[in-house]
């Protein structure tokens, strides 16, 4: 066995005497979230990609102690532009505010906020060749994939959240 296995092994085997206990290991901090969240229907096509990765994080939430609830706030810029102030490319810019509230008490045991972005490619006509280096079709399927792609970004931050701050919202 090499040096770098052993001291690898070391450290996995030290971990547990440190009070590291896998999140989805038994009694992680995961242990008992699945279907323990209910999540606010979806009100555009943004938040049903949302709420369609929350729920095959956490499940769907049939008995659920807590809700959650979330608002999205996005935005678009152009980043590529040509010398004819074209542009090529977009960034999609997105923030998500959450709270996790506490079905039976009716309070909010956790919140908070987190962002993120993504970008995608509108190509543009070109006057050397006389073609358009994509069409409409690609441009709006390329706009919806990264709007899709952003939605799954803050949804899997959102849930890394909950799961780091569930030992403290699950008293």
């Amino acid at each position: 066995m090499s040096y770098s296995r052993r001291s690898l092994l070391a450290v996995l085997a030290a971990l547990p005497a440190c009070g590291f206990t896998p999140a989805y290991g038994p009694g992680g901090a995961a242990t008992g979230l699945r279907g323990a969240i209910a999540i606010d229907e979806p009100s555009d096509e943004e938040g049903y990609y949302l709420v369609r990765r929350l729920e095959e994080r956490l499940g769907t939430g049939a008995a659920a102690e807590y809700r959650l609830s979330a608002s999205l706030a996005i935005r678009q810029d152009g980043l590529g532009i040509t010398p004819d102030q074209e542009i090529t490319r977009y960034r999609i810019r997105g923030e998500l505010t959450w709270a996790l509230r506490h079905i039976a008490r009716d309070e909010v045991v956790a919140d908070g906020r987190t962002s993120n972005f993504t970008a995608y490619s509108a190509p543009v006509f070109d006057d050397t060749r006389g073609s358009v280096a994509g069409n409409t079709v690609s441009v709006i399927t390329a706009e919806r994939d990264a709007r899709e792609r952003l939605m799954t970004i803050l949804a899997d931050q959102l849930v890394s959240r909950l799961i780091a701050t569930a030992p403290d919202w699950r008293r």
